[in-house]
Parts: C-alpha cells; sequence; structure tokens
C-alpha cells in the first residue's frame, strides 16, 4: 500500500530551483497542501515529513524552514514547538516579539518592562513620562525630570 500513495504523492510535487518541492495538487489559501491518505485530508509537509522522518512528537508543529507553506521537501521542514514557529516568521507577532526597544527607543529589559494585563511589554520609563505628563495637564503637579 506504501507504494500506491507514494507514487500518487510525487506526482503532485515539482522541485524548485531552491530545492522546494512545489505541491501542485490542492492547496489551501494559505498555501499549504493537502493530500488525501487513509481516508483523511492531510497537510501535505506533514504527510512528507512523517514518511521520511517519523510521527512528529506531542507538543510540536512543523516549521517551513524555506518560508514557502506549499513546501513539502522534508529537509525543508522541522518539528519545532509553535512558539519557535512563531517567532521564526514574518508576521505582526513575530516582529513584535523579537523588539528590543520602545517606540521611543528605551530598552526592553528586566528594570525597565514589565507585562501589561493583555500580555504585551510595556516600558517603565514611557509610563512614568506618561504619568508626570497627565498629573502636569490635570493638577498644574511639576514633576522631575524622566
Amino acid at each position: 500500500m506504501r507504494e500506491d500513495w507514494t507514487d500518487r504523492f510525487l506526482a503532485k510535487i515539482t522541485e524548485a530551483d531552491n530545492g522546494c518541492w512545489e505541491w501542485q495538487a490542492a492547496r489551501l489559501p494559505t498555501g499549504y497542501g493537502r493530500f488525501y491518505l487513509n481516508g483523511k485530508h492531510r497537510y501535505a509537509h506533514r504527510v512528507a515529513y512523517e514518511a521520511v522522518k517519523g510521527p512528529i512528537p506531542d507538543g510540536l508543529v512543523i516549521d517551513h524552514l524555506c518560508r514557502n507553506t506549499s513546501c513539502a521537501n522534508p529537509d525543508h521542514l522541522e518539528a519545532v514547538t509553535n512558539r519557535v514557529n512563531v517567532l521564526r516568521g514574518v508576521g505582526f507577532f513575530a516582529d513584535r516579539a523579537r523588539q528590543t526597544r520602545c517606540i521611543r527607543g528605551h530598552r526592553f529589559d528586566a528594570a525597565n518592562t514589565y507585562r501589561a494585563r493583555n500580555g504585551t511589554r510595556k516600558c517603565r520609563t514611557c509610563r512614568r513620562a506618561a504619568a508626570c505628563e497627565y498629573r502636569r495637564r490635570r493638577r498644574g503637579v511639576r514633576c522631575a525630570a524622566a
């Protein structure tokens, strides 16, 4: 049975110049390939990873090292935690997590950073400056330079 699905699987791949195995069959709008195996629709990259490298460990997801979601080359895939996968990405949350300074240039370090209730990082220096400005406008109170 293995030869049946592997032949069918490999027929849906073309190799690109960069080494990616481009999925040519059904894809989701996000670019991930879909493959029908054992009565279920599965992600093509996960099928390829499991066929070559073995089962995906519990709690891990597959990261495309090539950043190409339609790639099914097992050499371009790595099992990592979801956090690592997100941080390696190029989206909004990955960009924010990689920030080392606030929007005014103050460092995000242990002494100058706190977590807001929603989980985002905030700058203590900017918070003190904003509170001082609020007091100045509201009550005419002068405060020390931040």
